[in-house]
C-alpha cells in the first residue's frame, strides 16, 4: 500500500551483523515489515550477506552483486563460486581493515555494506510505493571490536557513509535495546520498568528503561532511560567455540608436519583463528594462504585434513559451515543432545554435542553477559526485584544458558520473549513515528 504523497515514510532499519530487517510505521501506529522473496516462500527477515560474481558479457568482465535471499540462492547454484562475505557489521570499528580486493577489483567496508543497504532501501520501496530517503537505524551500544567511545563513534560515521552510499539523504541512530523497547512498549496498556536484551550476531546490549501508556501520554524525559549497558560478543561469539572444538580439528588445527627433521604445527594458528570468525573466513581466500596450505599439505602428516582446509576456504564455503553451526545451537536449544554434521564433497564431520558440553565452551562468554547485566543494575542502583519484565530479542536469546541468566535473576516468570529477529525494527519504525509527531 502506497504512502500519502504528503507525507514522509517513518521507517525504521535493523542492519545486523546475521540478518536485517525494515519496518514502516502507519500514522496510526500499525506496524508492516517489508517482505524479501526466497525461492520458496517469503521472509521478513533479510540475510546481512552479500555475494560477488564475475560476469562476462560481449568480451568484457563485469562483477555483479547479489545480497540476502538473493545472494545466498546465487552462490549455491553457481558452478564457479564467486565470493560470499558475511558480518560485515563486525568490521565497521577496524581501523585497520579499510576494504578488501575482489576479482582485482579493491572495495572498501563502507561501499561492501552500501550494496546490502541499498537492496534494503529499494525493496521496502517497491513494497511502499515511494521513495525512501531517511530512516532511523539501530546502532549497538558497543560496536563488535570497539575498545572505547572513539572506536564506537569511529564504527558510527562508517555506518552513517555506508547509508549515504546506499542512497540515504538523512539517518538517525537509536540504541537498539532502545528500539526493542519501543516494540514492547506497543503492547502494553500500563507503565512498567523494563530490562531489554538485545542479541545480536556480534552485540549485546541492555537497557533499563520506563516505558508504558502513561510514559507515551505524559511525554518522554531523559530520566525515563536509566542506564544502557554492552559488549561485542554474542551469537557469533558462541558459533567460533563450536567451530574450534568441532571444526578446526577436523581440518588439522593439531596436526603436525615434518621441517628439518623437527614437528612443528603444519598450519600457523591465525589461519584457524580467522576460521572461528564469520566475517573474517571468506577473506581467507588469498594467494598467501594458499601458498601457505599447500606448502602444509606437502609436509603435514595428516595431509588429508589440511586438504579439507584447502577446499573449504577455496570453495567459499564459509555459508555452509555457518548454516551447520546455527543448526546445531537450534537442535541444542530444543533437546539435550544433537549431533553436528557437515558434509560437503570429501569432508564429512560428525559428533555428538550435550547441551551440557556446549554451555562449557561459552562459559567465558557466559559469564561477560552475566557481568555485564549485573553491571547495569549496580550502577543504575536498580534492584532485580525492582524490574517489572524482562524483554529479550534476538536470535541467542533462544540459547537457554542465556536465557537462565535472566531467569534465576528476576523470575522466569517475568522474562519475555517476542518477534526475536524483527523487533528492532518494528521499535526503530515507531520511534522514527513519534519524532515526527
Amino acid at each position: 500500500m502506497p504512502f500519502p504523497s504528503t507525507s514522509l515514510p517513518s521507517i525504521g532499519i535493523d542492519f545486523g551483523t546475521t540478518n536485517s530487517s525494515i519496518a514502516f510505521a502507519r500514522p496510526d501506529g500499525v506496524v508492516e515489515l517489508v517482505s524479501f522473496p526466497t525461492a520458496s516462500a517469503t521472509t521478513e527477515s533479510f540475510r546481512s550477506v552479500l555475494y560477488l560474481e564475475q560476469h562476462k558479457h560481449a568480451g568484457r568482465t563485469q562483477i555483479k552483486s547479489y545480497t540476502g535471499p538473493s545472494g545466498i540462492e546465487h552462490y549455491l547454484f553457481a558452478e564457479h563460486k564467486g565470493r560470499l562475505i558475511q558480518s560485515l557489521k563486525s568490521y565497521l570499528s577496524s581501523r585497520t581493515l579499510s576494504g578488501t580486493e575482489v576479482f582485482g577489483r579493491r572495495y572498501s567496508i563502507e561501499d561492501l555494506i552500501s550494496r546490502i543497504i541499498t537492496d534494503l532501501r529499494l525493496r521496502a520501496e517497491q513494497q511502499f510505493g515511494q521513495t525512501i530517503r531517511h530512516a532511523t537505524v539501530g546502532r549497538p551500544i558497543r560496536f563488535v571490536g570497539a575498545d572505547s567511545i572513539d572506536d564506537d563513534d569511529f564504527a558510527l560515521r562508517r555506518l552513517r557513509e555506508a547509508f549515504t552510499h546506499a542512497g540515504f539523504e538523512s539517518v538517525a541512530f537509536e540504541m537498539e535495546p532502545i528500539a526493542a523497547a519501543y516494540a514492547y512498549e506497543s503492547t502494553l496498556d500500563h507503565d512498567e520498568l523494563i530490562l531489554i536484551g538485545d542479541f545480536g550476531g556480534g552485540t549485546s546490549d541492555f537497557s533499563l528503561i520506563h516505558v508504558g501508556s502513561g510514559v507515551r501520554a505524559r511525554g518522554r524525559t531523559s530520566q525515563d532511560l536509566l542506564g544502557n549497558s554492552g559488549l561485542g560478543l554474542a551469537g557469533d561469539a558462541f558459533d567460533a567455540r563450536i567451530v574450534r572444538k568441532l571444526v578446526s580439528p577436523a581440518l588439522g588445527a593439531d596436526s603436525l608436519a615434518r621441517s628439518l627433521n623437527k614437528l612443528l604445527p603444519a598450519v600457523p594458528a591465525w589461519i584457524y583463528a580467522n576460521l572461528e570468525r564469520w566475517h573474517y573466513l571468506s577473506f581467507l581466500k588469498t594467494r598467501n594462504v594458499n601458498q601457505i596450505l599447500k606448502s602444509a599439505h606437502a609436509n603435514a602428516l595428516e595431509p588429508e585434513k589440511i586438504e579439507a582446509l584447502l577446499t573449504l576456504i577455496d570453495e567459499d564455503l564459509g555459508y555452509q559451515l555457518h548454516q551447520a553451526v546455527q543448526r546445531l545451537k537450534v537442535e541444542l536449544s530444543h533437546n539435550e543432545s544433537a549431533q553436528f554434521y557437515f558434509r560437503d564433497g570429501s569432508m564429512d564431520i560428525r559428533a555428538d554435542v550435550t547441551r551440557a558440553d556446549f554451555e562449557s565452551w561459552i562459559g567465558e562468554e557466559l559469564q561477560s553477559i552475566e557481568q555485564c547485566v549485573d553491571g547495569l543494575l549496580e550502577t543504575t542502583g536498580i534492584a532485580a526485584k525492582m524490574v517489572d519484565r524482562v524483554f529479550l530479542t534476538g536470535g541467542t536469546s533462544f540459547v537457554p544458558s542465556v536465557r537462565h541468566i535472566f531467569e534465576n535473576r528476576f523470575s522466569k516468570d517475568n522474562v519475555r520473549t517476542g518477534n526475536e529477529f524483527t523487533s528492532v525494527a518494528r521499535g526503530l519504525a515507531l520511534r522514527d513515528h513519534e519524532s515526527t509527531l
